[in-house]
């Protein structure tokens, strides 16, 4: 490993360490963003339905942790390491991110003002991390009983929220485009909690309830709850994956309700979730 390698691992772990002392729980992520450690069961022959339950690392946020003993060994296991996420939705803060993206050429922190005005809300002091493209990402403190799905743009074009099993990258994470950074006079902030107005945009109505049918049985509950487990950058995957077995196993039509359901939960839209559904139905030669 490069020696600025080195030192960017280095410093990335006593920023996490950091961040452990304020109760986060932390894991550690690769230039990329990406969590640093790889799925044990990535070469499976069909993916587990595992949270960390094997005992062995590499499960993304369900790794997470604010014990200092297993950071350092999580980031023993990931020498590459060159940063850290904090994982949302976790105590003592049930962290939530407001993401302001600056990518996509969208004006996200004047769409935020109109939604503040629009709804009467003002959002209070709180920590605020400068992203290398120019963005900012919000931490608000959630309350402990409501679940906050992860969304991207789906309150305002450009803005996405990191809620129950996301996560933030944070401050002082050097990835391939640069360093994170803490806005000026936040950094000794905590998470203010989430205005209500906005709690109330960024958290979905509650959808009618599909059981699994009883005629799907235990796969069909299975595969609702791998989809259910998926976090950012599996979620479309896991939902076809999940579709191909239903239709193949003769119980797609059945299961298409609580799959939907499943993926709105960890993020997706209703209208993605059914489009990946139907191309799953497509494959193997059903009809949705």
């Amino acid at each position: 490993m490069a020696t600025t390698d080195r030192h960017a691992t280095t410093l990335a772990l006593a920023h996490a360490l950091s961040a452990a002392e304020r109760g986060l729980a932390v894991i550690p992520l690769s230039r990329s963003k990406l969590p640093a450690l790889r799925s044990p069961h990535r070469t499976d022959p069909e993916p587990a339905l595992c949270r960390g339950e094997c005992g062995r690392l590499g499960h993304g946020v369900y790794d997470a942790s604010s014990d200092p003993r297993r950071i350092r060994e999580l980031f023993v296991a990931a020498p590459w390491a060159t940063g850290y996420g904090i994982a949302c939705g976790l105590p003592p803060y049930h962290l939530i991110g407001v993401d302001l993206d600056t990518k996509s050429g969208t004006d996200s922190p004047a769409a935020l003002r109109e939604l503040a005005l629009r709804h009467l809300f003002t959002i209070p002091d709180t920590v605020v991390v400068m992203t290398p493209s120019g963005g900012r990402h919000l931490w608000l403190s959630g309350p402990p009983d409501v679940v906050v799905p992860n969304s991207a743009g789906r309150l305002a074009p450009g803005i996405d929220i990191r809620g129950a099993g996301g996560y933030l990258v944070g401050p002082g994470s050097r990835t391939d485009h640069g360093v994170y950074s803490t806005v000026p006079g936040t950094a000794l902030l905590a998470p203010a909690p989430c205005p209500p107005a906005l709690l109330r945009l960024i958290t979905p109505p509650p959808r009618p309830h599909h059981p699994t049918p009883p005629s799907a049985g235990q796969h069909g509950q299975g595969l609702v709850q791998f989809v259910l487990a998926a976090h950012e950058g599996q979620r479309n995957t896991r939902l076809f994956w999940a579709a191909c077995r239903a239709y193949e196993n003769g119980i797609g039509e059945e299961l298409a309700a609580p799959l939907v359901d499943a993926a709105i939960h960890t993020g997706l839209s209703e209208r993605e979730a059914r489009a990946t559904i139907a191309s799953a139905a497509r494959l193997t030669a059903h009809r949705p």
